[in-house]
Order: C-alpha cells, then structure tokens, then sequence
C-alpha cells in the first residue's frame, strides 16, 4: 500500500479547497462536476484514479493506485424511505446518489468541498411520541387492505418482521411506506 498512499499523500497537498458556491438548503457545496473538473488532472498527475459502484443500495468508493493495483474502499449507505417534496422514486434515488457521491469521495481523498458549517446549526429535541399500539392497528389494517393488490409476496416478511418487533420504535415508517406503495 506504500505506492498507494505515497501518491495519495502527493494529491492531498496539491488539491486545492473546492468550493464553487452551489447553493443548498441554507449552505453552499461544490457539485460532482467542480469537483471532477479540479481533481482529475492531479489524480492522473499521481498516478491515482477512482470508481463509485453501487452496491445494493450503498455506494462503492475505490480509490486505486494506477500502476501497483493497490486501493482502497468505502461503502457509505444510502438512505432509503426519504420523501422529497415533488420528486417521485426515481428522482430522489438520483439526488440521494449524487449527494453520497460527492461526499463518499470527498470524504476517501480528504477533499474540503463545503464551507464548514459544523457548529453552525442549532440543535433540536425531539420530543419522544408514545403511542399505544392498539390505535395504530386500524389504520395499519386499512392499508394493507387497500394496498394488498400492490405488495408483493416478499414484502410481507419484512412487513411482518416490522410489525410485530418494531411497532411502536417504527409506526411512522411503516405507515408511509405502505402509504408510498
């Protein structure tokens, strides 16, 4: 692994921040194009070079050394059952990839692609819901009969499996994922 992070080490010093002011929700990124556009030339002028693979539903990071063979990988997860208003399946599936993307890679090449806005958040406390179980059958019952027709065979373990051990921990999951359906 010595060829690996020898040139790896080169990179870093030579990588600039990356910051191409991309507006966020209330931050400013550098997107996938600014960021391949910067890093590029100087992965080539190292000898280095990288691919995502998705991976079920994660994303593969492999950072390789051209000539020894040597890399290494992350895989970074991405979030499943999100709800992005005005976006069907397909869209947010795309903008939960990029978004992973961006920082997996990121995060493997030791890249700034962000103004750090760590501390700049205010934190919220989430009151804790209890919820009696027995109110959350009719509703769950409504829906499994109103979406019967649409979950397959093998969703019913997993639904089950939730159901009967998660119940109250995950009601709100359950409830808009057969709603989703």
């Amino acid at each position: 692994m010595k060829n690996l992070f020898k040139s790896l080490a080169s990179f870093q010093q030579e990588v600039p921040v990356i910051h191409k002011g991309t507006q966020g929700y209330g931050y400013s990124y550098a997107d996938l194009p600014a960021i391949f556009e910067t890093i590029n030339p100087l992965l080539a002028k190292h000898g280095l070079g990288f691919t995502q693979l998705m991976e079920g539903t994660s994303i593969k990071t492999i950072i390789f050394h051209i000539e020894s063979g040597e890399f290494i990988e992350s895989i970074t997860d991405i979030p499943q059952n999100v709800s992005l208003k005005g976006m069907n399946d397909f869209q947010i599936l795309g903008s939960a990839t990029t978004y992973i993307r961006r920082y997996a890679l990121s995060s493997a090449l030791g890249l700034v692609t962000d103004k750090d806005t760590d501390a700049g958040g205010q934190q919220i406390n989430k009151e804790s819901k209890q919820v009696d179980p027995a109110s959350l059958y009719p509703e769950l019952k409504r829906l499994f009969q109103e979406k019967a027709n649409k979950i397959s065979a093998d969703h019913f373990p997993a639904i089950e499996k939730t159901v009967n051990e998660k119940i109250i921990a995950n009601y709100s999951k359950v409830l808009n994922h057969l709603k989703a359906l």
